[in-house]
Formats: structure tokens, C-alpha cells, sequence
């Protein structure tokens, strides 16, 4: 009795211990999982948005939930389903599939408006995926958008995404994605509250930057500023990006026509696994370094380039200030004259007369050179697949936008391309204003001519600039990271540096049997030409007031009690 006793007490220790053990692993396993997750909302971002964004991040199921499923075939895209309430995505890995949103087109805000309607109830979404190699941990944040509405492509569907690196669980780098590259930083130069990075996201294009004046720096025209919407950790639902089938989906999330819609950057992105050839997803510290490195000059010139207007505005007002200060010290020991603005001084036929006469003129000629294109390149494009029907304007440089890129796109217009979008015309016009302020009071017209020579070579430094600016192309077309261009090409641009005043080029494609030709012509537009005009005029102005070497009026002298008074406060 006692034995069986034993025997029953015994089994129901054995089973008690195998429960325990079985619960104390699921308990490890969920430790663990919350572990993973632990640091995941650790170093989780904060987003920064630009005031005028209208689109962040969130559930995909809201892309999925109002997409129809296309496959693209050379003859067109054929529809797979309308309904994928019942479709696991994961099946379709090949990338000629299509996620086409069919609320809007990419040549409309419909989707943009039916996200912002449903805003309040979508609410925000983050992905993450965790990737361990040995010591090193990879924490990628992925982002979904509705819609990519960016200055220089436009297109349904966006993902995007941030990376942290840690090496034996100490954040050491992170990566931010923009566009097909990005930018990397070492943790140090993260702008960080606490272990939580701050993400600066460019508005429409949704590319992450690291300071909030960045995006100008470059050709990507994004447009970066903490003045709008801040998404905070704990405001955003944190999600496992592999827990969902999507994932897998290796088509474009997006509206996607032509070949032509991706190299205009109109065509949907691939998912995040798929996402430049997979280098991101599969391989992300090999993407990681292959990303710019953040440098501190870096940042500050793109600090400069942020508040350049404001910097300049500052300047030109202390220069007033300073010159209005001069000018009232002239007045009071000399006199200004009776004309005041020694430029004004015009009487007769005499070689001061005439200066000035000429300066006028190139004032006038260089205010008309301010609203017109300054350098322009066209081309006439006749492919079997493309026709431009004629010349049409392909870059354009003016003082207004700066440099001005037509992506040949019938929907859209020339877009203005980022760190090139200074305002010279604001400048020269402050340049010119402060010449004529300059010239008040001034007595001889030696010094008048030096001031006018001082500012007509001023006048033609932004074409130094455009000159070094296509120069330099030779230079980036040797250099070209991404593999041969194509031998059409190269000549092209080789012909425009060879002379970048101006010229012409028709190159024929062989290939193709000579029957599709691309022809280019480049060079200085009627505002570069008026505003190489207009410097010649004021040098040659400034030369001949020098050699008249005359006075426009005769200086007041200080009275003798005044001189008499200053003599004994000398004494």
C-alpha cells in the first residue's frame, strides 16, 4: 500500500516537474521576446516633419486593403484580383507585380485626401526587424506612406526606413535611408532625447535626414524642417515587419505603366525586402557602408545653405547701415552735392557724363538679364519608344530658381534642383541697390570709377560660376559610380565641356540602324548674355571715369570758427 502510494506520489512529482520545466521555457521565451522588443522601443525614432507634410507613416493594410493586384506584361498589365481580402501576397515574389491603389493616379491628390480624411482612425505605424551577426545588431525601423509626393518624383505607395547598429548591445552607428542611398552617421553625430534618434523627414519624398536643415545639399531638391507634425515613440504602433505575409510580395506597391514611369520616377517602390536588389533587407551593414559618411563641414555648410538668404539679408543690412553712416559722415564735413547720387551727374559731352551715361545703361540692361534664363540646354529627342516633337527646353539656369531640370514628363514642369536653387538674382539686386546708395556724395569721379569697376566684375561672377559648373561635368562623367554610360552619351557631355559657352550635337544611334537620333544644343541664354553685357558696361564705365578724372561738384570746407574750435580742443 504504501509502495503504490510511493509510486502515485513519485509520478505526480515527475509530471509536476516536467509542467514546471516546460512553463519556466515558454516564460524564457517570452523574456526573451520582450528582451528583443525591450531595445527595439529603446532607440526607437522620433519623425520630424516639415509643416506642409501631409502624409505619415502607417498600417500597409490601408494600401492593401484599397489596391488591386495587376501583373505587367510587355503589351500591358492585366488584372489578377480585386479582391485580396483572401490572397496571400507572399506568393507573389516575381517584381512585374502590381499593388495599384485605386482611390487616385499618381496625376492626382485622391489618395493623399482619402488618407487625411481617415487619419484620426488609421493612426501611425512602424515596422522593425531586428538582424543578429554574431556581436553586431541591426534594429531597422521601416516606414510605409500613402503617397510619395516629392519635387522630383511622384508616386503611390513609400517606404522608407532607419537603421541602428550596435556591437555588443552599444548603439555605435546608424543609417538613414533617402532615395536609393542614404546617408550614415556615427552615433555621436546623432541628434538624439535620451536613446531615441531623431529622424528629420523631407517633405512628399519622405527621405530621412539627420538635421533639420539638410535635403539642400545636392541634387535632391527636399525640402527638411522641424516645423511641423513631431511623431513621438508611444504615439506610434510598434510592429514586426516579418510577422506579415506582404512582406514577402516582391512586385511595387504603387501605380506602375511603363518602363518610362520608372525612370521618372512615377512607378510604385518594391517592398522593403526587395528594396535595392535586397542589399537593404538581406545584407543591411553592407548597405550601411555604402552610404555617405556624416561629416561636421557637411552639416555646416548645409546649415549655410539652409539660411544663406537670411545670412545675406543680415550682411546687406549692416553693409546699409554702415554705408548710411559714411554718408552721413560725409555730409556733415563735406556735403553731398547738389545731384546727391553722383551717377546722376550728366551734363554734356565729357567723358564723366558719358561714365555715367554707360552705367545707367548696364543697370538697366543687368536688372533685364535678372529675369531671364542665364544658361540653357536643349534637345530634340527621336526614339522609336520617345519623341520630343521638336526642341524642347531640358535645363535651364536663371537667377530666380537657380538650376531648372525638364524630366520631359507632359504632366509635370521643369523642377528646381536643391543646393543649385540660390537666388543670385536677390543678390545682385541688393549688389546693384548698394552701388547706387555707394555713389552719394562722392565728389570725383576717379573714386566713382573704381566703385564701378568693383561692381561689373561682381556682376559676372555667377557665370564663372555656371562656366566651372558645366567644366566640372567632364570631371563626374569620368567618375560615374554607377558603370559606363552609354557612348551617345559620353559625347554629349563631352562636346558641353569641351565648350560650355555654347554649341550643338546631334548623336546617332548606331544600334539601331541610325534611324534614332538625339540632338542637343547648349550654351548662354539671353539673361547670361545681357549679364555679361551689363559687366562689360560698368568696367568699361568705371575706366572712363577714371581716366576723366573730374569733379562733379566742389566740396564744402569746415568755417574758419570751426577750424579755429577744433584747433584749441586739440591744444
Amino acid at each position: 500500500m504504501n509502495r503504490r502510494l510511493c509510486k502515485v506520489g513519485y509520478r505526480k512529482n515527475l509530471y509536476l516537474l516536467i509542467v514546471i520545466l516546460i512553463s519556466l521555457q515558454f516564460i524564457g521565451i517570452f523574456a526573451e521576446a520582450d528582451d528583443g522588443l525591450e531595445v527595439v522601443e529603446q532607440y526607437s525614432p522620433i519623425f520630424y516633419f516639415e509643416g506642409d507634410e501631409k502624409c505619415f507613416p502607417v498600417d500597409a493594410s490601408y494600401h492593401i486593403e484599397n489596391a488591386n493586384l495587376y501583373r505587367f506584361l510587355e503589351d500591358g498589365k492585366i488584372l489578377v484580383t480585386d479582391d485580396l481580402s483572401t490572397v496571400n501576397l507572399s506568393y507573389y515574389t516575381n517584381d512585374d507585380y502590381i499593388l495599384d491603389n485605386g482611390l487616385g493616379t499618381v496625376y492626382d491628390n485622391n489618395i493623399i485626401n482619402d488618407y487625411q480624411s481617415k487619419i484620426d482612425q488609421l493612426g501611425y505605424t512602424v515596422y522593425y526587424r531586428s538582424v543578429k551577426e554574431n556581436e553586431i545588431e541591426v534594429i531597422q525601423y521601416w516606414m510605409f506612406y500613402a503617397f510619395n509626393k516629392g519635387e522630383l518624383n511622384q508616386h503611390e505607395g513609400d517606404w522608407e526606413m532607419v537603421q541602428v547598429v550596435l556591437s555588443n548591445g552599444i548603439p555605435t552607428e546608424c543609417m538613414y535611408s533617402q532615395h536609393h542611398g542614404g546617408q550614415k552617421a556615427s552615433w555621436d553625430q546623432v541628434e538624439k532625447e535620451s536613446t531615441h534618434i531623431k529622424v528629420y523627414v523631407a517633405r512628399g519624398s519622405h527621405a530621412n535626414y539627420l538635421r533639420s536643415f539638410s535635403g539642400k545639399f545636392g541634387i535632391a531638391s527636399d525640402i527638411v524642417a522641424a516645423n511641423g507634425f513631431i511623431l513621438n515613440p508611444g504615439e506610434y504602433n510598434l510592429v514586426s515587419i516579418e510577422e506579415h505575409d506582404w512582406s514577402q510580395f516582391g512586385g511595387r506597391w504603387g501605380e506602375f505603366n511603363s518602363y518610362e514611369d520608372i525612370l521618372r520616377g512615377k512607378a510604385g517602390p518594391q517592398g522593403p525586402k526587395f528594396r535595392e536588389n535586397g542589399v537593404m533587407w538581406n545584407n543591411p551593414i553592407v548597405w550601411g557602408n555604402s552610404l555617405t559618411q556624416s561629416i561636421d563641414l557637411i552639416f555646416f555648410l548645409e546649415w549655410f545653405l539652409y539660411y544663406i538668404v537670411i545670412i545675406f539679408l543680415l550682411i546687406a543690412l549692416i553693409s546699409f547701415v554702415l554705408i548710411g553712416f559714411r554718408i552721413f559722415k560725409r555730409y556733415k564735413k563735406t556735403g553731398l552735392g547738389p545731384r546727391i547720387v553722383s551717377m546722376l551727374y550728366i551734363d554734356g559731352i565729357n567723358l564723366k557724363s558719358i561714365g555715367n551715361i554707360v552705367t545707367i545703361i548696364g543697370i538697366i540692361v543687368a536688372f533685364i538679364a535678372l529675369f531671364n534664363p542665364w544658361y540653357s540646354v536643349s534637345t530634340n529627342i527621336s526614339l522609336q519608344e520617345f519623341n520630343t516633337q521638336g526642341m524642347v527646353k531640358l535645363v535651364s539656369v536663371d537667377g530666380l530658381n537657380g538650376i531648372m531640370v525638364n524630366f520631359l514628363d507632359p504632366n509635370s514642369g521643369p523642377v528646381q534642383l536643391g543646393a543649385l536653387s540660390l537666388p543670385f538674382s536677390l543678390f545682385i539686386a541688393i549688389g546693384i541697390a548698394y552701388l547706387v546708395i555707394a555713389t552719394i556724395g562722392i565728389s570725383n569721379s576717379k573714386k566713382l570709377g573704381k566703385k564701378y569697376i568693383f561692381r561689373g566684375i561682381k556682376l559676372i561672377v555667377p557665370i564663372i560660376f555656371i562656366i566651372i559648373v558645366v567644366l566640372s561635368i567632364g570631371f563626374v562623367i569620368d567618375n560615374y559610380p554607377l558603370g559606363e554610360l552609354d557612348p551617345g552619351v559620353e559625347q554629349i557631355f563631352g562636346s558641353i565641356t569641351s565648350s560650355p559657352l555654347g554649341g550643338q550635337k546631334t548623336v546617332y544611334l548606331n544600334s539601331l540602324g541610325g534611324s534614332e537620333q538625339i540632338s542637343i544644343n547648349w550654351g548662354l541664354d539671353l539673361g547670361g548674355q545681357l549679364l555679361i553685357l551689363s559687366s562689360v558696361m560698368l568696367i568699361i564705365a568705371g575706366i572712363i571715369e577714371i581716366f576723366a578724372n573730374s569733379d562733379f561738384y566742389l566740396e564744402k570746407t569746415p568755417s574758419p570758427s570751426k577750424n579755429i574750435q577744433n584747433k584749441e580742443k586739440l591744444v
